[in-house]
């Protein structure tokens, strides 16, 4: 059946196994229907089949979910074929990865409102370690999953979110000047003749007004200090009628509390009056940091924002009430005041997180840290879709193939958010979570060693790999889902073709 073979459940003890197995059926037809609503959208029937496949082989166990190794899971007898077919699906075929993503979003975000209403946007990125050039936007730029500056590719992503769950709902790839500008690496990488540049926060600003558009589920904007420190994407958010959190780095300056910029110069003889906002040598702003450093000590607070796997999760913070001050002598008129949150954690030497916020001034302290640091849902779907659902794990050079891959990753990603809401939250712990998948003995997939060595190793064209690497691990057992109760009946097999 196929729920066992890719929806891992746990059930009470008392519910027994029949009653498993009729659960099981029924969330077999539940993913059957999920899958037709996709292929509605995409179009083409002769679709359903490489979808349905291309969506299990992301859900299966495997230590990569590439093309390849995907149709050996779901095709091992005809590996060839299906290998074939995904590719075209994902590499070739000119559907919508928007219409796709929003019929994603239809059918998860009634699950995830069973939590509660969306409460925030977040705006964030991910990169893709690289080793060559060719893979389309690929550059030397800074990588969160490597922590540092190296090959990769990054895209930008939208989410929506609340305490209970949370789904990307909008992804584009970030492609830099060079690839751009260069038409030989645009026809390599089959970049749309209607993609221009646009910078990360560009492209965060457009998803935010598409989100708009589509009347999506309102909530307050979060993002880290890569995306917040831009007051252009801070000013745009709030032009849209949005409020946000924002990330902000310790050099940002603001008017303390009770300063503000110089009114504009006035009329002296002939001319025109000044317009614009002034400072001198005397009336300057502050950054966030030398203001953290004056806040008398009365003004932090240790408050508790979630509950973690070990410990209630806690912080110390100050809040005070600013005004941005970036290029305001630009401006005429004076920026509304804004609430300055900053972290500073027991043992440091100084604080270590600053935010700027449009929250209304009411707005109570503890709320204000919840919905600062709810923005840890974009780091745990991002873990889950890169290490249970192989985000990452794409090998293909080109946009549409980059795209529609992890358009059907965030759509597999959304079952499974819809299935665990149907999961009962307690149970006896559990089996393997997936069985092994029945790939022929013969199949060897490309590049890999030949078994059948020559006598002669000087004429071995295939060596296999060094006997000095690490033995790999088996695939850890996906997080996001619960582990099936062990019951009488034999495991089933694969699904048929």
């Amino acid at each position: 059946m196929f729920l066992q073979d890719v929806v891992s459940r746990r059930f009470f003890v008392s519910v027994g196994a029949e009653m498993d197995l009729v659960a099981m059926q029924r969330s077999e037809a539940r993913f059957d229907k999920y899958v037709a609503d996709l292929v509605a959208v995409i179009g083409h029937a002769d679709r359903a089949g490489p979808l349905r496949d291309y969506c299990v082989g992301l859900l299966m166990p495997g230590e990569r979910k590439s093309v390849e190794p995907m149709a050996a899971v779901t095709a091992p007898a005809r590996v060839a074929a299906q290998h074939q077919s995904l590719l075209h699906l994902i590499a070739n075929a000119p559907w919508s990865d928007a219409a796709v993503m929003a019929k994603v979003c239809q059918m998860v975000l009634p699950q995830i409102e069973r939590h509660g209403p969306i409460e925030a946007w977040i705006i964030d990125d991910t990169g893709f370690p690289k080793k060559g050039r060719h893979s389309v936007g690929v550059a030397r730029q800074y990588c969160g999953q490597l922590g540092k500056q190296d090959n990769c590719q990054v895209a930008v992503s939208l989410s929506l979110a609340n305490h209970g769950a949370s789904l990307p709902m909008a992804y584009r790839l970030y492609v830099p000047h060079d690839w751009i500008e260069d038409a030989e690496r645009r026809r390599s990488g089959k970049i749309p003749e209607d993609i221009t540049f646009k910078s990360k926060n560009q492209i965060a600003l457009e998803q935010i007004k598409q989100a708009r558009q589509q009347g999506l589920p309102q909530g307050v904007v979060l993002m880290d200090a890569g995306y917040g420190n831009n007051s252009d994407l801070r000013e745009g958010i709030t032009q849209e009628g949005l409020i946000y959190v924002a990330g902000i780095v310790p050099t940002t300056t603001v008017w303390a509390p009770g300063t503000l910029p110089l009114p504009p110069a006035p009329r002296t003889g002939r001319g025109r009056p000044g317009k614009r906002l002034r400072r001198d040598a005397a009336h300057q702003p502050v950054s966030v940091k030398s203001l953290a450093l004056q806040l008398p000590q009365e003004a932090w607070q240790t408050i508790a924002w979630r509950e973690g796997s070990n410990e209630t999760l806690s912080g110390r913070f100050a809040r005070c009430r600013v005004r941005p001050a970036h290029r305001d002598d630009l401006r005429e008129a004076v920026r509304p005041q804004e609430w300055l949150l900053v972290e500073w954690p027991q043992g440091e030497t100084e604080p270590t997180k600053y935010w700027l916020s449009t929250l209304s001034e009411e707005v109570g302290f503890e709320r204000l840290v919840d919905l600062t640091k709810l923005r840890w849902r974009i780091e745990r779907d991002y873990q889950e879709l890169k290490q249970e659902v192989g985000l990452g794990h794409y090998e293909g050079r080109g946009w549409r193939g980059f795209h529609h891959h992890a358009t059907l990753c965030i759509a597999a990603y959304g079952f499974l958010i819809s299935e665990r809401e149907t999961i009962p939250p307690s149970g006896p712990g559990a089996a393997p979570l997936l069985q092994k998948p029945a790939v022929p003995d013969s199949y060897r997939p490309r590049g890999a060693a030949d078994p059948a060595r020559t006598a002669y190793p000087e004429l071995d064209r295939d060596n296999p790999t060094t006997p000095r690497r690490r033995p790999r691990q088996e695939p850890r057992p996906m997080s996001l889902l619960q582990r099936a109760a062990q019951t009488a009946e034999p495991p089933s097999t694969l699904m048929t073709q």
